[in-house]
């Protein structure tokens, strides 16, 4: 599944061509890609076009495009498979499109945004917008304290300027989970998925069974830094490619995957320290660590 890296590689390269646009009309293909928009193809359809996009918006995986002078906003979140891609109008139909939005920039003039979906886990939806309970920005790339609903549930992911380490802190001290469970927990972080918690906790020689209420405070400002650096990192490369299914707007892959010390590197040499890296099951997936350097204490 796509994680912030990914997703805020497709918002950073919708923005330029979205933000201002107008929704010249719209095509549904399939309504599975509608499961979390409230009425069907139609419905969609008659709320969107003719309305403007104010921007493009993330927080964790979840990425909206405020309508202009309105409490609303199309929601789209990826799945799986979902991918959002830039095209130019009249463009043969992509393998798996299931929705195709028309715009005009002022611009950039006439562009297709097209939605396809391998899997039909993603979705479009039209959302209300809502306020943050704190009244800093609702996510990466929007200044307002507007929240889409549906994305409102999750927590701020550690790239958010809003974001509270001191706050995270506290929380970990109260879980009696593990370190890398707390981190794949939505409510307490955004964001993280299984392919960076992974690589944060090795770049911070910490086991992923570490519990979350032992960490010091010390190796939890130390994870955090890696954390960041390792999202940062993904952001420069393009975020992780592993098939054709995640792409950019323009449907390049990213490359980050050439960078990974842990994940995936199941059986391989440490590019620490030799030994090779354990892969265990954890939660219907799989954990990478490297038992030498991070050792559970």
């Amino acid at each position: 599944m796509p994680e912030l890296p990914e997703v805020e590689v497709v918002r950073s390269g919708l923005a330029p061509a979205v933000t201002g646009a107008r929704v010249l009309g719209i095509e549904v293909f399939d309504e599975r890609a509608l499961t979390r928009h409230a009425g069907g193809g139609a419905d969609f359809e008659r709320r969107l076009t003719g309305r403007s996009v104010r921007a493009a918006v993330r927080r964790g995986k979840f990425l909206w495009l405020p309508l202009e002078r309105s409490d609303e906003a199309i929601i789209a979140h990826l799945g799986m498979s979902g991918q959002l891609l830039l095209r130019e109008p009249g463009a043969p139909a992509e393998r798996h499109e299931r929705i195709r939005l028309s715009i005009e920039h002022a611009d950039h003039g006439e562009l297709a945004v097209v939605f396809a979906d391998q899997r039909t886990f993603g979705s479009l939806a039209v959302d209300a917008l809502v306020p943050t309970p704190d009244g800093a920005a609702g996510g990466y790339g929007d200044p307002l304290p507007l929240v889409a609903s549906q994305a409102a549930h999750i927590a701020r992911d550690p790239l958010d300027p809003a974001f509270r380490d001191d706050l995270f802190r506290a929380a970990l001290a109260r879980r009696s989970s593990a370190i890398k469970r707390a981190m794949l927990d939505q409510n307490l972080v955004s964001g993280i998925g299984n392919i960076y918690a992974d690589e944060a906790l090795w770049a911070a020689r910490i086991h992923p069974e570490t519990r979350a209420a032992d960490m010091s405070t010390r190796a939890v400002n130390h994870l955090l830094v890696e954390v960041r650096h390792v999202l940062d990192k993904a952001l420069i490369e393009g975020g992780t490619s592993f098939d054709a299914q995640y792409v950019n707007v323009n449907g390049e892959a990213g490359y980050f995957a050439h960078s990974l010390n842990a994940y995936g590197r199941g059986g391989k040499p440490c590019s620490r320290c030799g030994d090779p890296i354990a892969r265990v099951s954890f939660m219907n997936r799989s954990s990478h660590f490297c038992p030498r350097c991070q050792r559970k204490r």
